[in-house]
């Protein structure tokens, strides 16, 4: 995985081990039958596309994380008088910028 979602690398670089086997008790029957179903027609098994989506997810708080954080830089740069990159060197390029 190209990203190191929730910091599991560093976990990992600190030696500690991590158990490869979960039991994941669904409470909702059709959506249990639904995912076995889906395993079948794409010829995969339950299990990776369980852990397909728990990554999907994972990833998706991650990135909302980070979409939070570059709104608040945003934000911060508007109140500061921050201005386009396009702008900037146009105002280079005329010479009022020093």
């Amino acid at each position: 995985m190209a990203t190191d979602i929730l910091g599991v690398e560093a976990y990992k670089r600190l030696g500690a081990t991590m158990s490869k086997r979960m039991t994941v008790i669904f409470e909702d029957e059709e959506l249990y039958t639904a995912v076995k179903v889906e395993a079948a027609r794409k010829g995969r098994h339950a299990k990776d596309i369980v852990a397909e989506a728990i990554t999907e997810w994972l990833e998706a708080r991650e990135d909302e994380e980070l979409r939070v954080g570059l709104e608040e830089a945003r934000q911060e740069w508007k109140e500061k008088g921050g201005v386009e990159a396009g702008e900037f060197f146009r105002r280079l390029k005329a010479g009022a910028v020093r």
